[in-house]
């Protein structure tokens, strides 16, 4: 059965550029950002990983674990983090997993014969402390990510994990968010201390609660 949100991520023990990887271990209780690249040595992908690793305090700063996967074998993997250090001049500083036996992107639902029957597309898995999938984006081969926007929609997720509260269209860390609708007005004066602004009956406004 394909992987839906809220299920847990399969687990998996396999082969990274950084040892080992029993997958549940390594996750302990953070976040992660499990993402697949069709191929290494492959140009979209060498300028993902150089952006990634850059950003990579940014989702430490979130408690957010990431790790790559692409199916060639740990030693093209390796001469490829060369390449990826000289042209984007930043190191790879995650693991990377070898799954040239397709075994971690079979688990994963990664590769799509439409597209190719041997390579994986750009997919990309949110997971959280629980295990559970959080958010699942695909991309073409051909289409680089957006590493900004999945940072933003990791700040949603961990804001309305723990508040009561959905994030409007558009909406970056900092801004108001919107009230559940099953919550009633007497619970959100008690819940949300900076007040709120009643659009509709189901579309109330408040500030961001954990600032």
């Amino acid at each position: 059965m394909p992987i839906q949100l809220g299920d847990t991520a399969p687990d998996f023990t396999q082969e990274s550029t950084a040892g080992c990887i029993r997958f549940h271990d390594w996750t302990g209780d953070s976040w992660v950002v499990l993402f697949s690249h069709p191929k290494d040595f492959t140009p979209v992908c060498t300028t993902e990983l150089g952006a990634l690793a850059r950003l990579k305090p940014e989702f430490a700063k979130r408690n957010v674990k990431v790790i790559g996967l692409s199916v060639d074998g740990l030693s093209d993997h390796v001469s490829w983090s060369r390449d990826i250090e000289e042209t984007q001049g930043t190191a790879l500083n995650f693991p990377l997993l070898a799954d040239a036996d397709r075994k971690v992107s079979t688990l994963y639902g990664m590769i799509h014969p439409n597209a190719d029957n041997t390579m994986t597309v750009r997919s990309v898995f949110v997971i959280g402390p629980d295990k559970k999938v959080k958010l699942m984006l695909t991309y073409p081969a051909s289409t680089g990510r957006n590493f900004a926007e999945l940072l933003r929609v990791i700040d949603s997720l961990q804001l309305t994990a723990n508040f009561k509260v959905a994030t409007p269209v558009d909406w970056n860390h900092g801004e108001d968010v919107i009230i559940l609708p099953t919550v009633t007005n007497e619970e959100a004066q008690r819940l949300f201390h900076g007040g709120f602004t009643q659009i509709t009956p189901y579309l109330r406004t408040t500030p961001q609660p954990n600032l």
